[in-house]
């Protein structure tokens, strides 16, 4: 009888590398062996997974909801298996993390050399996106957002606050003006990051909780903070950003952090997300450990 577990791999390569041979060359096995652990699949489940022609392979609905389910599966069994594997009570396998770009770039690169060091059985993939993430869906172990999080089954551990800057070029500044209001912010050129609720409907949100509403409009727009920092610092407008974005520019003198007339508001803080359940697989463990020791210690460095 065929290994149920190797038939699945089988199938999840095949759909993942459109083709069986494909998926025999991966799994170090032969075309018809291959073809023969997606027969028995198909033969026990009693329904088609794949539609095969001599050019291509393409899923059955029933084929995607299975595929579904083989990926939670044999992840799974793989953190199964490090966890036990020689009796090592070690993070062992490979950890995917995903963070935003801007964030990620300065403060979670830096500190995977220190991690690696100490945890040398782990092998770390890092996912560089500002767009929202499917923890479970898109299989990643860690997920770190900045800002305000959205309802979900998902656990997470606080990792620091996110103060927020409103700053300007000094050459902008003498050329428009300094806005002493927040309702002065109206009269010019805002630069808005598009992917944040508090500033991508047209408005800047100002006050503790966010009720003072300030209509703005700017000449650039963008899903990535650097960018917007890149703007600014040649004197294209003003920016609304998290203070760590602008801390060089601003220790420079590139940029002016302006005083308005009403708070800033905080977006959320800093967090990061797993997976709900009672056991945690030792590596995503490590990380979050790691990483809540390491921000407790630079906590100055997001001011």
């Amino acid at each position: 009888m065929l290994d149920r577990f190797t038939s699945m791999r089988v199938f999840v390569q095949a759909a993942t590398q459109g083709s069986l041979s494909a998926a025999g060359r991966k799994l170090k096995m032969s075309p018809a062996m291959a073809t023969k652990h997606v027969d028995n699949l198909e033969a026990r489940l009693g329904v088609k997974l794949l539609h095969r022609t001599t050019r291509q392979l393409t899923l059955t609905d029933t084929g995607r909801e299975y595929l579904e389910a083989c990926h939670r599966i044999l992840q799974q069994l793989e953190e199964v298996e490090s966890d036990v594997s020689a009796q090592r009570h070690e993070a062992t396998g490979l950890l995917r993390v995903n963070v935003p770009l801007s964030f990620g770039l300065r403060f979670i690169a830096p500190l995977i050399p220190g991690f690696t060091r100490r945890y040398p059985l782990v092998e770390v993939e890092l996912g560089f996106s500002d767009q929202r993430q499917d923890l479970l869906k898109d299989r990643w172990d860690l997920i770190i957002r900045v800002g305000h999080l959205a309802d979900s089954e998902l656990r997470t551990r606080r990792l620091g606050d996110c103060p927020m800057v409103v700053c300007a070029a000094p050459d902008y500044l003498a050329r428009h003006g300094t806005p002493k209001r927040v309702a002065d912010l109206s009269g010019h050129n805002c630069l808005s990051y598009t992917l944040s609720p508090l500033q991508s409907n047209g408005n800047w949100a100002f006050g503790r909780d966010g009720g003072v509403q300030v209509p703005v409009s700017g000449n650039l727009r963008a899903d990535n903070g650097d960018a917007l920092l890149t703007a600014a610092v040649q004197g294209l407008g003003v920016i609304y950003q998290p203070r760590f974005i602008a801390a060089e520019a601003l220790a420079s003198g590139d940029l002016v952090a302006l005083e308005l007339d009403q708070p800033l508001l905080e977006p959320g803080g800093m967090h990061v997300l797993f997976a709900p359940g009672r056991r945690m697989p030792l590596k995503v463990r490590a990380m979050i450990d790691y990483l809540v020791d390491a921000f407790e210690g630079n906590a100055e460095g997001l001011q």
